[in-house]
């Protein structure tokens, strides 16, 4: 059994146990999540589509702790003006492990 559900614009194809990072937000680890924006959900009888969502359907999450992406900077340079720039950043992201799929 898997759910698409919706979190930050963003669409996560999720099953049960599976772990993933999604956008950070202050929670403790051991907490749990709970999304209701499901799109769609399949199981062994098919795939059941939401127009657009499906009601009474959500994902429920447990919070493992927070996870930081790789660095990526950025550069500015302006040509002939001996002008440069140089800046990083690192997103933070929440980590989740999937619970379960409730209402089915």
């Amino acid at each position: 059994m898997y759910a698409i559900f919706v979190d930050g614009g963003r669409q996560y194809r999720v099953e049960p146990g599976m772990e993933l990072d999604v956008d950070y937000r202050d929670i403790a680890a051991g907490e749990n999540l709970k999304f209701e924006t499901v799109l769609a959900v399949g199981a062994e009888d098919g795939l059941k589509l939401g127009a657009p969502t499906l009601d009474g359907v959500s994902v429920s999450a447990s919070v493992l702790g927070m996870s930081q992406d790789k660095k990526i900077y950025i550069q500015k340079f302006r040509r002939r003006k001996h002008s440069k720039k140089r800046t990083g950043h690192r997103q933070k992201n929440t980590r989740i492990r999937i619970e379960e799929i409730a209402g089915v």
